[in-house]
């Protein structure tokens, strides 16, 4: 169903784009011959089929998919450096505070994925493109940040924060910080 609502959104937006760059141009040049290409035809059947089939995809999942109370699962880190939102770790003595550290990333998604969120707005249901979107950036945030530790020799992250805006559009800034601490043995 993903693939089929990905190719609907390819298909609207490369129709959306040959209808704007390519048929208005067109009919502005020769505004006075009343027929339509086949090419700038099959640009607009692409355009209102691409909505047709994101929306009937996004409908039909929604219909399908029961709502998740399932907590999602942790992300796994291969680095053995540990990440605590508290300012302590059990049973352990922070022997030297390294500094702050940080990861920051903008992500964004494309304007198919776009549509889907709009039309999912429309009928209601968890915007999953988003989802997907910010789980992808505080992974890689959270690894910039942990591989700057790492580089620091540091042991965990203690007080790590997550900050999150909008910057333009789709688009979302998401940064991650912390302190950089080595502990005693």
């Amino acid at each position: 169903m993903k693939t089929l609502r990905n190719i609907g959104s390819l298909a609207f937006v490369l129709g959306l784009f040959t209808v704007i760059f390519a048929g208005v141009p067109w009919h502005v040049m020769v505004a006075d011959d009343p027929v339509i290409p086949l090419w700038l035809r099959i640009a607009i059947f692409c355009l209102l089929g691409g909505i047709l089939v994101v929306l009937v995809t996004v409908a039909l999942e929604q219909k399908t998919t029961k709502t998740s109370t399932d907590v999602p699962a942790a992300v796994e880190s291969d680095n053995s450096i540990l990440l605590l939102n508290s300012d302590v770790v059990p049973n352990r003595q922070t022997r030297e505070i390294l500094g702050l550290v940080q990861g920051h990333t903008v992500f964004a998604i494309w304007l198919g994925k776009d549509l889907s969120a709009l039309i999912r707005l429309v009928l209601g249901g968890e915007l999953t493109e988003y989802t997907e979107m910010m789980g992808s950036a505080r992974t890689i945030a959270a690894n910039r940040m942990t591989a700057q530790a790492a580089q620091m020799g540091a042991d965990a992250i203690i007080n790590v924060r997550y900050m999150t805006t909008s910057v333009v559009g789709s688009a979302a800034e998401l940064l991650v910080y912390g302190t950089a601490v080595k502990l005693s043995e």
